[in-house]
């Protein structure tokens, strides 16, 4: 087993957050290997942040800190939408954050658009949680990882007081369908 993830949004937006829950609840909490990379624009809030995670249950199945045919890709803001196609595997499944992504390219049965800032407002009160409803929308989906992995990450890495509020989303992000 081996997933290529790419996730990419904007500073601000906790995209390195969800990076590196995920890459605990694999590692940690689910025994697996998992490398990555990050990359943001550090001199304004709002700059391009990108997390590149490739996860697998054996060390010779990790061969570079970098995607390069991404199997899960999330997108919470539309930056090179159409450029970041070239690493993505035809079957891959893609996650759009329709409340900044209107407009894609991408129409396969795998691509799934959904407001994940409307349905933070909605279930939690706040949108700042966006990131950790599509952490959980995409953890249903592909099966990456199971619900109580990431949980687990979510309360080693999250601070008590905002832990209530994050579990909400990822439970909300979970059931979508």
């Amino acid at each position: 087993m081996r997933h290529e993830i790419l996730i990419v949004g904007r500073g601000g937006q906790g995209i390195l957050l969800l990076g590196r829950i995920l890459g605990l609840a694999a590692s940690k909490y689910s025994g697996l290997y998992v490398t990555g990379s990050e990359a943001y624009a550090s001199e304004t809030r709002g700059g391009m942040s990108r997390v590149d995670l490739i996860i697998a249950d054996s060390p010779e199945d990790i061969d570079y800190i970098r995607v390069r045919k991404a199997n899960i890709v999330l997108f919470m803001f539309p930056y090179d939408l159409e450029g970041y196609a070239r690493i993505m595997s035809d079957d891959a499944f893609i996650f759009l954050n329709s409340t900044y992504v209107k407009e894609h390219p991408y129409v396969t049965r795998r691509a799934f658009s959904v407001p994940y800032n409307e349905v933070a407002e909605q279930v939690v009160g706040t949108s700042r949680v966006s990131n950790i409803v599509a952490l959980g929308h995409l953890v249903a989906r592909t099966g990456v990882l199971g619900d109580k992995q990431v949980e687990e990450a979510l309360k080693e890495i999250i601070p008590e007081k905002w832990l209530d509020l994050n579990m909400k989303a990822l439970r909300a992000g979970l059931e979508i369908r």
